[in-house]
């Protein structure tokens, strides 16, 4: 059994997709953020490869989930405070703490698939950690079977050398690593072009 741990913000206007708020307006960039939402929920579910948790800012009761449906069979939490690494590492630790293998995803990348997903949870039968690094210079996944605080602390995040410190921390530690193959995140308006064709149409 292999957890997947999905961190995502409420869809709403002015709170996600903001990057792309000039392309699309408040609106659509939130529809947009719904659309990856329920797309990554509906392959992690997909995947059959064990508990999918939703990591979630704000908390799931406050005022900016109103309407937003989410699937059964999802386990429900929040990110808490601090940044992205802070959050992370907390997530992980809590989830390694059953001794399950977890893959760490968000929603912004919708090359996600329940068989990506699957293929990954296999590889860490062999290896220690997997990535999948994103175009950008972040990563869209990551997972392994221990935790260590290094993973997260520290890191560029949101820059061109997130996912190769990540990397390297690894090295560090003597893990061994798989690397898949490279993603693409749509974060910002020259990133659209990674929406799968019918979604493109909906945003243009």
């Amino acid at each position: 059994m292999t957890r997947i741990i999905i961190f995502a913000k409420a869809p709403q206007p002015g709170f996600a997709k903001t990057r792309l708020i000039p392309a699309l307006g408040a609106e659509r960039a939130a529809g947009l953020a719904r659309r990856m939402l329920c797309n990554t929920l509906q392959e992690a579910l997909a995947a059959g490869i064990g508990p999918v948790e939703l990591c979630v800012t704000p908390e799931v009761n406050q005022a900016a989930w109103q309407g937003i449906h989410l699937p059964a069979g999802i386990e429900i939490t929040g990110q808490g405070d601090g940044d992205l690494g802070a959050r992370l590492a907390r997530a992980s630790e809590r989830a390694l703490k059953n001794a399950t293998p977890i893959l760490l995803i968000g929603t912004d990348c919708a090359e996600m698939s329940g068989g990506l997903l699957r293929e990954a949870a296999q590889a860490l039968r062999g290896h220690d950690a997997v990535i999948h690094c994103a175009a950008d210079g972040g990563y869209a996944l990551l997972g392994f079977k221990k935790f260590d605080p290094s993973l997260f602390g520290d890191i560029p995040w949101s820059t061109s050398a997130a996912a190769a410190t990540t990397i390297a921390r690894i090295g560090h530690l003597g893990w061994s690593l798989l690397a898949g193959q490279t993603l693409h995140d749509v974060d910002e308006p020259q990133d659209l072009k990674y929406l799968p064709a019918k979604w493109r149409y909906d945003v243009a």
